[in-house]
């Protein structure tokens, strides 16, 4: 078990939204090793078929789980709500975890600490709304919240070009929320892990709404499922009690980044999203 359990963490995601979730693991999880892998090549995948989600999501995950990996994190809405199912039978007894539930709970939370009466609006893509997978995960939590959702589908290009302070996006954001403002107190829940990118924008465009991701909720999830499974890095069993190395000890984890397309464009617009720069991203084929 010890020897699994300082493998690294896969994630992958359509390009590089799913840092926006990487980022939150790393802060949760800072002695981890994770390796992490944008299939820049096909995005978006929130604008294909249903049967083409699944067989991208599990040749991601063929590439990751082949690398040697503990767990993997499925850090794309699309492909969580959709392909999840698929990968956990797959490749069990890999742990695999996804982004909507734990979405989902962010959600009902902001909801209830809100207004009476508030609201769960859903900005996602278009398999992901139509989908339906936020919709059932927040009504199993909280039957009694209104939930609206709303595709917007040109929000994954304005993050991947890294244009989130342009006036056109701002124009774009603006039309995409149109209506709900009107509706009453509520919660926009970003249901594709490129639009965090985009949270201060829609807070200055809207300062009565509040905004929800998953990233933080997912790393919290994640953290603690490995903990149950003793597969945290630097952490051992003993008298049947989980035992973590203090941190201050603990050496620093490490990030492989991998991209099937675009691997300089990547490192330049990834920086964006993880608020640093990246030294290296390795050029792969599925």
């Amino acid at each position: 078990m010890q020897q699994t359990s300082n493998l690294p963490i896969g994630v992958f995601d359509s390009g590089m939204g799913g840092l926006t979730v990487l980022s939150a693991l790393h802060s949760s999880l800072p002695q981890e090793h994770f390796i992490y892998l944008g299939d820049t090549a096909r995005l978006p995948y929130g604008t294909k078929t249903r049967e083409t989600v699944i067989k991208y999501a599990e040749q991601a995950a063929s590439a990751l789980v082949a690398r040697g990996i503990k767990a993997l994190v499925v850090a794309c809405n699309t492909a969580s709500g959709i392909a999840l199912p698929a990968l956990q039978k797959r490749f069990a007894p890999l742990p695999v975890y996804g982004v909507v539930e734990p979405g989902a709970i962010a959600a009902v939370h902001a909801a209830s600490i809100a207004a009476i009466g508030t609201s769960v609006v859903v900005l996602a893509t278009e398999s992901t709304i139509s989908s339906g997978a936020y919709q059932k995960a927040i009504t199993k939590l909280a039957p009694q919240i209104r939930i609206f959702g709303r595709a917007c589908p040109l929000w994954v290009t304005l993050a991947e070009m890294g244009n989130r302070d342009a006036n056109l996006t701002r124009d774009i954001l603006a039309h995409d929320i149109r209506g709900f403002l009107q509706k009453g107190p509520c919660v926009f829940l970003l249901g594709c892990t490129h639009f965090p990118v985009f949270s201060q924008a829609l807070a200055e465009i809207s300062s009565t709404v509040t905004v929800v991701d998953s990233a933080a909720t997912t790393a919290a999830v994640v953290a603690e499922k490995l903990k149950t499974l003793n597969l945290l890095t630097n952490s051992l069993l003993k008298d049947n009690l989980l035992v973590d190395d203090l941190l201050s000890d603990a050496k620093q984890g490490q990030t492989l980044y991998l991209a099937t397309d675009g691997a300089a464009r990547f490192k330049q617009v990834g920086g964006q999203f993880l608020n640093c720069a990246l030294d290296e991203v390795e050029l792969v084929d599925l």
